[in-house]
């Protein structure tokens, strides 16, 4: 039986809340439904946070209140404490997520506490969700180095990963924040943390902002890790870290797994469409050599 390997889509989360425009709440709710129409099925609808923080996701609620879960679709959306998650389940989440650091100095600058008061914060906010049977994920940051630390040592990944799993999160996403790392040193990562959390229960979330994002993703493969984060036409990154943008694009990701023979239930045509589109209502054009390939491809076959 060919392997399978999940992509979760964050474009509409992590893409979008680092643009310069922001998207109407319609287009949002429509580039969700393209990125399901071409087979994605997990996909970041939003994050419950304070629009004067994040605009681009102000009206996050409107958004998750519109969609479906016809087909086993999920949308999680980001919550950063017990009011985020109130108004989470009062737009119908059946998924959310945490978000801490493995850097001491960047949890401090993004949600203005250390790593453990960020931990202590999560507690009840994990608990009350699990509870009404909400899944629940966990993000860590920093995983190969931070802005202002450097290199991240790849036990302190693993503490709070640990904590993370301990605590009830069902997938610790592991993020190459500034995307410095490369195959050795996620490597050397993966292997810290998942000697405390089962490697089926992490997942890669790799910047591309040094070209390194795919290798890290084989090299990922390899450890045996199934599920990496992704953003169509590569849109965004982290607003809190300088020179991070550059999220691996999504149809880059399936390319690959396809190549290498993995089954992901993703049209990729249909998902380079939709990052040409995504990008157009932004006023800029996909980061993904592959989509300007395949357009250039196209438009000369209309040409013949």
């Amino acid at each position: 039986m060919t392997d399978r390997v999940r992509i979760v889509e964050v474009g509409p989360r992590d893409g979008l809340q680092n643009e310069a425009r922001a998207l109407t709440a319609d287009e949002r709710v429509t580039l969700i439904h393209r990125l399901g129409d071409a087979g994605l099925t997990e996909i970041e609808a939003g994050a419950m946070v304070s629009p004067s923080r994040i605009p681009q996701m102000s009206g996050s609620d409107a958004v998750l209140s519109r969609l479906t879960h016809d087909g086993g679709r999920r949308y999680p959306v980001l919550v950063p404490n017990l009011k985020g998650l109130d108004a989470a389940l009062a737009a119908g989440a059946r998924d959310i997520a945490v978000f801490g650091a493995a850097s001491e100095t960047f949890s401090q600058r993004n949600i203005q506490c250390g790593i453990e008061e960020s931990l202590r914060r999560f507690e009840p906010v994990v608990a009350r969700a699990r509870d009404l049977g909400l899944r629940v994920r966990g993000y860590v940051s920093c995983v190969a180095g931070c802005p202002y630390e450097g290199a991240i040592a790849p036990g302190k990944v693993a503490d709070v990963a640990h904590a993370l799993y301990l605590m009830g999160c069902e997938e610790i996403s592991l993020g190459d924040t500034i995307g410095i790392g490369t195959p050795s040193s996620i490597l050397a990562m993966l292997d810290a943390v998942g000697r405390r959390v089962p490697m089926r229960h992490l997942a890669g979330h790799y910047h591309d902002t040094r070209g390194m994002a795919l290798a890290n993703i084989f090299a990922s493969l390899q450890a045996g890790v199934r599920c990496f984060d992704a953003s169509v036409g590569g849109l965004g990154g982290c607003p809190y870290a300088d020179g991070a943008s550059g999220n691996v694009a999504t149809e880059e990701v399936v390319y690959l797994l396809h190549g290498m023979g993995y089954q992901t239930g993703i049209d990729l045509k249909a998902l380079v469409r939709t990052a040409w589109w995504a990008c157009g209502l932004l006023g800029t054009e996909p980061a993904s050599k592959l989509a300007h390939a395949l357009k250039n491809a196209h438009a000369a076959k209309e040409a013949s």
